[in-house]
């Protein structure tokens, strides 16, 4: 979702996972949009497990879904409006994969179940812990030989982008470059001026309403 000019929208789960009850993981990354891309109008993008990129590491331990950006030659589907890769990876127990990466991007990994261990030090992460790469031209996992009875594969988001190193201004859930411009959206709020995205798959774009 690209909120641009402001976008009213919730995030909730789909109903029959409500009513099935069991485990399922909502992850918000919010990305600051490049200064002349502030007030576009906004956009919305249904991105399904099918149209993502799947590959997998040359011994088959880990399985990686290419969402958003390039990795090593592949596309996933997510439309961004600077550089950015993101890569949902998971690996069987003792699996580990090195992965080439941008030099001039940011990186890091975020486990979302199990545990495992990053870098060339093999530095410890695990559930809920966010590793923060330094510099290099690569991103290297790795899954423990145990994982907890629950939780059978190491499942962690790898993404990064390249900074944009603009001034940012925030606050509740509005991100500008200044605080005139934070004022002003809050007064677009408060008179209603902000777009919506009806809660549909397969949709598309939406504009603001007036």
């Amino acid at each position: 979702m690209t909120a641009g000019s402001g976008l009213l929208h919730i995030e909730a789960p789909p109903e029959q996972l409500v009513m099935s009850g069991g485990l399922f993981h909502g992850l918000q990354l919010w990305v600051n949009l490049p200064a002349k891309d502030k007030m576009m109008a906004p956009r919305y993008q249904d991105i399904r497990s099918g149209s993502v990129q799947l590959l997998t590491s040359p011994d088959g331990g880990a399985l990686l879904r290419v969402i958003a950006g390039e990795l090593d030659g592949h596309e996933g589907p997510g439309i961004t409006h600077t550089p950015i890769t993101m890569v949902h990876a998971t690996l069987a127990p003792g699996a580990e994969v090195t992965l080439p990466w941008q030099e001039d991007f940011n990186g890091l990994a975020y486990v979302m179940a199990g545990r495992g261990s990053v870098g060339a030090e093999r530095r410890p992460i695990h559930l809920g812990q966010t590793a923060v790469f330094g510099a290099g031209g690569s991103l290297t996992v790795r899954a423990d030989e145990k994982q907890d009875s629950h939780t059978p594969d190491l499942e962690v988001v790898l993404l990064g982008g390249r900074p944009i190193r603009e001034p940012m201004a925030h606050y509740g859930p509005f991100v500008m470059n200044t605080k005139d411009e934070l004022m002003q959206a809050f007064e677009d709020f408060q008179k209603g001026r902000l777009g919506t995205v009806p809660a549909v798959h397969g949709m598309s774009e939406a504009g603001p309403e007036a």
